[in-house]
């Protein structure tokens, strides 16, 4: 989705983006989150009911461990998996298709 410092506008479009994701068919078999990525998954996301939303619909939601022990999140994960770059690299390998925001 680009890169950007206006937290809101991050907020809105990851926002939107999930919401609509939620009602496509087919669904994504995983969403992987890392850097960054892995605060939606956490207390206090703006996004935890439309992650909730997906995981219920089957999605895979795996987060990275690494950077949840970098900023400190390990014990306020809300939804997802916690897993290795392992992991995320088979969710990838595993893939037809791989799109990267």
């Amino acid at each position: 989705m680009g890169s950007t410092s206006e937290s809101a506008l991050k907020h809105k479009l990851v926002t939107t983006f999930l919401t609509l994701l939620a009602d496509q068919t087919p669904l994504p078999s995983a969403l992987c989150f890392y850097t960054d990525g892995v605060k939606l998954a956490c207390e206090g996301s703006p996004v935890l009911a439309q992650l909730q939303k997906l995981e219920s619909f089957g999605v895979r939601l795996v987060l990275c461990q690494t950077c949840l022990k970098y900023f400190n999140l390990e014990d306020q994960v809300k939804v997802g998996i916690v897993g290795g770059m392992g992991d995320i690299i088979t969710c990838m390998t595993q893939s037809d298709q791989v799109i990267t925001l």
